[in-house]
């Protein structure tokens, strides 16, 4: 059992963290079990289960957690053995690269062998927060497992108090993907891990929903201020022009990625990502009206064919659509909703049984670019044309 007082200061303001807490005994007997107990919750931060879940990390296990975008699986990022661990629960492509999550960048000393001065500012302005930055690796800082290969490492500091805190109780660097497994739709809830991971990790730290609801935005910075986006996230790249001198989004980024594409150079630009379990489409149009058409007669088309419907959505014109289940973004005005609600909305596709889905296109600005890069991760680039 865990226990203890809660979380004291600014630590317990975010909602810090109560440990799912599977069986320590595994890390010694090798023996796989699921988290079962709930010790505590999300209102009642433990500062023990803190650091029972930071002893797991020091000791190579594995642990999700909360972060300001998603929940991550963590995991010693300097041990080969704890790393591939998270491969294994997750069922997630070698040559993917993994995040590592730092708590102070002092940190930064030990994982890379230099940070030019774009990316001291990219720091000082968006960390901590939802940005990542790719960099030059120092040998043999991290896992192997980590970089895929590369020759640079990902690093962020995220925007939670009870990542920060679970960093500093592990003593170490954590390579952290979201927690789910490859190809789903990232959890943004405990209940979303569990779904996906219970019987293949050591533990859960609850700290409530995410905030953003998608990953951090991951950038290459060189040091005459451009900026390449590799992942669109947490950050947008209207916030980054206020920073850099120029800033462009990788090519890579307007296609699906295949098996046969170059080795990734982040998380997120090869492999289909976020997928529910049913069929998804997305839906693009010159105008709402002819998007919302095609939508209607596609959902209507395949209900006749006998498939069970689902329609991802905003506001404006959620209303204008029969399908068995639908889902809402909340309005194409405010797309910092859409991230939040994404997540959860393709979970719910497949907690109805859904399995034939269309999603409506928005507006690539703001976190707006972020959701649609979800969205066509989530769908393999399957687009319909309303026009067409």
């Amino acid at each position: 059992m865990l226990g203890g007082s809660a979380l004291d200061g600014a630590e317990a303001e975010g909602g810090a963290a109560a440990l799912f807490h599977a069986d320590s005994r595994r890390l010694s007997a090798g023996s796989r079990r699921g988290p079962e107990e709930i010790l505590g919750s999300a209102d009642a931060p433990d500062t023990c289960a803190l650091q029972e879940a930071g002893a797991v990390l020091a000791a190579g296990g594995t642990v999700a957690f909360p972060t300001e975008t998603v929940y991550g699986l963590g995991a010693d990022a300097r041990s080969t053995a704890a790393v591939e661990q998270i491969f294994a629960a997750k069922g997630r492509p070698s040559d993917n690269p993994l995040i590592v999550h730092i708590a102070d960048p002092a940190q930064l000393q030990e994982l890379v062998t230099g940070v030019n001065d774009t990316e001291r500012r990219l720091m000082a302005q968006f960390w901590p927060g939802p940005l990542t930055l790719v960099l030059p690796v120092k040998p043999g800082a991290v896992s192997p497992r980590v970089t895929a290969g590369l020759d640079t490492v990902a690093v962020r500091m995220p925007d939670h108090p009870a990542a920060l805190a679970l960093i500093r109780a592990s003593g170490c660097p954590l390579a952290a993907p979201s927690a789910n497994r490859s190809g789903r739709p990232s959890p943004t809830l405990a209940a979303h891990v569990l779904e996906d991971l219970s019987g293949a990790i050591d533990g859960v730290l609850d700290g409530g929903p995410a905030g953003v609801g998608v990953e951090s935005t991951v950038v290459q910075a060189a040091p005459d201020g451009a900026v390449t986006v590799l992942r669109p996230g947490g950050v947008t790249e209207e916030q980054l022009a206020g920073i850099a001198a120029s800033v462009r989004r990788d090519p890579a980024l307007a296609h699906a990625g295949g098996t046969d594409s170059p080795a990734p150079r982040s998380p997120g630009m090869k492999y289909t990502h976020y997928a529910p379990q049913g069929a998804l489409c997305v839906v693009t149009g010159r105008t709402a009206a002819a998007v919302s058409a095609r939508i209607q007669a596609e959902l209507d088309a395949a209900r006749t064919r006998g498939e069970k419907t689902g329609v991802l959505s905003f506001d404006e014109h959620i209303g204008f659509y029969r399908a068995d289940v639908a889902v809402s973004l909340g309005s194409l005005a405010a797309p910092e909703e859409a991230a939040r609600r994404l997540y959860a909305g393709l979970r719910q596709f497949d907690e109805a049984g859904a399995a034939f889905l269309l999603a409506e296109a928005c507006p690539e600005e703001g976190l707006g670019a972020a959701v649609m890069n979800r969205l066509l991760k989530a769908a393999g680039h399957h687009i319909i044309d309303a026009d067409a």
